[in-house]
């Protein structure tokens, strides 16, 4: 085998959470470890293309949040299990990794940095707080609706109901997603993860600033990435987590928006290479 070729090489394994979950992941590459943290309604599929480009430079732990894929999930969910998650893989990984996150797997990296997890460097790409009282986010008592059609069965409906309400997508575009095989599909399976992500946001998207308090602990360098096609809430997000992190920068990358890890990984790699390589 040629080291190109082992360097691409995937290795499916699983790690054990602190409440017995198996936690499901593909390991890939050599070097640093760099942990990729998914978004609502998405599993390691996402990243398969950015962790095959971050591999070339890092160990790459591109793993399925509970509920997810192939790992498997508690009888109870708490966004500290999902922490706890994050620390069985890095565990694994040695002791300590960087964590890449987008949207609100983004948000739970942040946490789970902010929790004192041994996280070398965290590379956010567009969490979705809303800082700012024009900023986009779901209306009150919006989890509540989710979990009432989750209750009904209602799958379809609880996707469509999060995509247009809590991430502001148009309802045609959303409707044009149900003609498309197998995406729709695969988003309806993973609809009984939407409580857990609300649960990540937390009281974070009602247009207040954030509180420097909550996130200040995650005192390590961090980047937060967003796209110069995406809403303005994002880079208001983006700014406001600078404020409140000790050591974190911000930057737009030009012609990207919300869905650059499955539309453009060759084009978040680069900065990210940079980023988690220490530049």
């Amino acid at each position: 085998m040629s080291s190109a070729q082992a360097k691409a090489a995937v290795v499916s394994a699983a790690v054990v959470s602190a409440d017995g979950t198996r936690i499901a992941f593909e390991e890939s590459g050599h070097g640093p470890a760099v942990i990729l943290v998914a978004s609502a309604l998405a599993d390691r599929s996402d990243a398969k293309k950015l962790a095959a480009l971050l591999a070339g430079h890092f160990t790459v732990i591109n793993y399925d949040r509970r509920g997810r894929g192939a790992s498997g999930d508690g009888e109870s969910y708490a966004v500290e299990r999902e922490i706890e998650d994050i620390a069985a893989l890095i565990e694994h990984a040695g002791g300590s990794a960087s964590l890449f996150g987008t949207s609100s797997g983004a948000v739970l990296a942040l946490r789970a940095a902010a929790s004192g997890l041994s996280v070398e460097r965290l590379a956010l790409h567009e969490p979705p707080f809303s800082v700012d009282a024009g900023d986009f986010g779901p209306p009150e008592g919006f989890g509540r609706q989710i979990e009432e059609l989750l209750a009904e069965d209602r799958r379809g409906e609880a996707v469509k109901a999060f995509m247009v309400k809590a991430q502001g997508m148009p309802g045609l575009l959303v409707g044009s997603m149900r003609l498309m095989p197998g995406v729709w599909s695969t988003l309806k399976g993973l609809a009984h993860t939407l409580p857990y992500d609300i649960a990540v946001m937390g009281d974070t998207q009602r247009g207040v600033p954030l509180t420097a308090g909550e996130w200040s602990p995650a005192a390590m360098p961090t980047l937060v990435l967003t796209g110069s096609k995406s809403p303005d809430g994002f880079r208001h997000a983006a700014r406001a987590v600078t404020e409140v992190l000790p050591d974190a920068r911000h930057e737009v990358l030009p012609g990207l928006n919300h869905g650059a890890v499955v539309m453009a990984p060759k084009k978040l790699a680069p900065p990210l290479v940079a980023f988690l390589g220490g530049a």
